[in-house]
């Protein structure tokens, strides 16, 4: 017995979606992905970044990077492109190297909460550097001090750019 097509839930192939990002990303290679989700109902959500930021451009060049290589009459699906949000978390090291000079917030291993200043960004790790009061070395009150700390990537849990007014 043959089952009509609309009792099939047939869902979109995140490897199918994913090469389309990836060709599209191949013509655009200043923009990366940072999050690719598809539903049950072929909703498919797409996250970029830019290395130099994202425009509505970019989301409309990489929306029809997807949608016109896939068919509607074959897949009811939905798109939604969007660029990752001025207070998203970092997760990719290319999004750490474009805000160098910001100010971020990070949570790290182990048990470490930093703000401070992203002054440099290599292949393993990021550099924050703060301002701190400390007690002077001799006598009574306090200086300030400039402190730097290193942080690898692995030991990254959460990272945030922080913006101020």
């Amino acid at each position: 017995m043959k089952v009509p097509s609309f009792y099939t839930n047939i869902m979109l192939s995140e490897n199918t979606v994913k090469t389309l990002i990836e060709n599209g990303l191949e013509e655009r290679s200043d923009l990366f992905l940072i999050d690719l989700k598809i539903g049950a109902d072929n909703k498919i959500s797409v996250v970029i970044d830019g290395d130099n930021g994202v425009t509505v451009e970019d989301c409309m060049f990489m929306s029809r990077a997807i949608e016109h290589h896939l068919d509607r009459e074959e897949d009811d699906f939905s798109l939604d492109v969007a660029s990752a949000g001025a207070t998203s978390l970092l997760v990719n090291k290319r999004q750490y190297k474009k805000n160098i000079g910001r100010i971020l917030d990070v949570k790290a291993k182990p048990d470490v909460m930093l703000e401070g200043v992203l002054t440099d960004v290599s292949d393993d790790e990021v550099t924050l550097e703060w301002k701190t009061k400390e007690p002077k070395p001799v006598g009574k009150g306090k200086i300030l001090v400039n402190k730097q700390a290193k942080i690898k990537y692995d030991d990254i849990l959460e990272a945030k750019v922080i913006i101020k007014f």
